[in-house]
């Protein structure tokens, strides 16, 4: 088919499985495209310890205005060290462009046995502020101080962002999230934000749980909830435990979305470990990039990638190790080509 459109995305492959999985998300993306009249430029920067070797900026002043130009991104895994070195590329690029929503659906894959079937939650996270601030002293040594920052607006922006999402797809309960028990001021303000905005939301069921009671809540019975409404760490937590119901972070989308910009990624991490080695699963970066495509309004592009996901996870012939597959990441790669390709042929 002809290329009727052409999108500029800047695209930031990332370190460790990155590159690996970008590549195989890239070239399934370009060949939906095709099939459906859609072009992409991809504008390719490195961030983090990379960018740094060759800029010496962890995120370079190209990145941040080919973003700002396209308004969209998709990005691997970029390794972020633990207690030292550079900051999260995650955070800061979240802080940087305003990207207040962090979405994350968790729904299983057809073929694939867990202990918990049929899940199909949200996770609507709060993505500026709370901990993730990262405002730090230390006041004498010893001491180090960390301030949790709650503010109206951006209680009321995320909880009006998820009764939104809630009234376009039919969506019919909401749970907030919180420790307002104990965080009475911080917290407190997050419920009284959700609260006021639910009353606009009468079709949609509101309640709220203390996140301890929530994570065994989940564990118990996690088909009692429909759309998590949460601070930034809590939300962060409570998503890779959702995560395990379906199989684990290798299959969990992710998208950060602002007025203006909006970043698609993975949510695990780069897994040094197996970089190189045809091993790591592309599935979140894929299904990631299909919530790209819905949000640029390629709705073809989409169900073709998602609906040849679903087949060869339903065949279940070429998966990846992780999960109980013994293909490597080009395989299951080639194999999504194949499934999007049969089904070209049969229309």
């Amino acid at each position: 088919m002809a290329v009727e459109r052409t999108h500029k995305i800047t695209l930031i492959p990332g370190d460790g499985i990155g590159p690996e999985v970008t590549a195989a998300v890239v070239k399934i993306v370009e060949i939906a495209g095709a099939a459906t009249g859609v072009g992409f430029e991809w504008h390719r920067f490195a961030a983090g310890a990379e960018a740094f070797e060759q800029t010496r900026e962890y995120i370079p002043q190209a990145l941040y205005d080919s973003i700002e130009q396209n308004r969209v991104a998709l990005k691997g895994p970029v390794t972020t060290p633990v207690g030292g070195g550079f900051a999260s590329i995650n955070v800061t690029l979240r802080k940087k462009f305003d990207l207040y929503a962090n979405f994350r659906p968790v729904k299983n894959l057809p073929g694939l046995a867990t202990k918990y079937p049929d899940i199909d939650l949200v996770i609507v996270r709060e993505n500026t502020e709370d901990l993730y601030a990262g405002l730090e002293h230390e006041i004498v040594p010893g001491v180090v101080q960390s301030l949790k920052i709650i503010t109206d607006k951006g209680s009321t922006r995320i909880a009006q962002f998820a009764f939104d999402y809630a009234r376009k797809h039919g969506r019919k309960k909401i749970h907030a999230i919180h420790k307002a028990n104990i965080m009475k001021l911080s917290d407190g303000l997050f419920l009284r934000c959700c609260r006021r905005v639910g009353e606009g939301f009468p079709e949609v069921e509101y309640k709220e749980h203390i996140v301890d009671n929530t994570c065994m809540q989940l564990v118990l019975n996690p088909y009692q909830y429909d759309i998590l409404l949460t601070e930034n760490l809590y939300g962060d937590i409570l998503s890779d435990l959702c995560s395990a119901f379906i199989g684990g972070l290798g299959l969990v989308p992710g998208a950060n979305l602002g007025r203006e910009c909006a970043i698609f990624e993975a949510v695990h991490g780069s897994a040094p470990d197996i970089a190189g080695k045809d091993m790591a699963n592309p599935t979140a970066l894929l299904q990631s990039a299909v919530l790209m495509l819905h949000h640029i309004d390629e709705r073809a592009a989409a169900e073709m990638v998602q609906n040849a996901i679903e087949q060869v996870y339903r065949e279940g012939k070429t998966l990846t190790r992780d999960v109980g597959g013994q293909s490597g990441t080009r395989a299951f790669a080639d194999a999504v080509l194949e499934a999007m390709a049969s089904s070209t042929a049969a229309k």
